[in-house]
């Protein structure tokens, strides 16, 4: 039964070296299968942090320029809220898909 083992499995060193690695693999509390779930996880937060960012950088750009022009700010008024002066009358248009 021993001559069916590798020569490089009679070894300790190897022996050890190939337990640890299986332990490491599989059973550790920190192993490697948790670890690529952690670095997958990591890389799509770190996307949405980008996208974040961004959108807020935009915010920020059109907060300052509804503060300093009024006619910017009438403009986002009335797209988004669909405000009138009181002498007006809108007409809202959607389209069907």
């Amino acid at each position: 039964m021993l001559k069916k083992i590798p020569n490089w499995l009679k070894n300790r060193y190897a022996f050890t070296v190939l337990v640890f690695l299986i332990f490491i693999t599989f059973f550790d509390q920190n192993n490697l299968i948790t670890q690529y779930s952690y670095r997958t996880q990591l890389k799509k937060l770190e996307t949405e942090k980008d996208y974040f960012n961004k959108q807020i950088k935009t915010t920020r750009t059109e907060l300052n320029e509804l503060t300093k022009n009024p006619t910017s700010l009438e403009k986002f008024a009335r797209e988004k809220y669909f405000m009138k002066k009181a002498n007006e009358e809108i007409f809202v248009f959607t389209s069907e898909n």
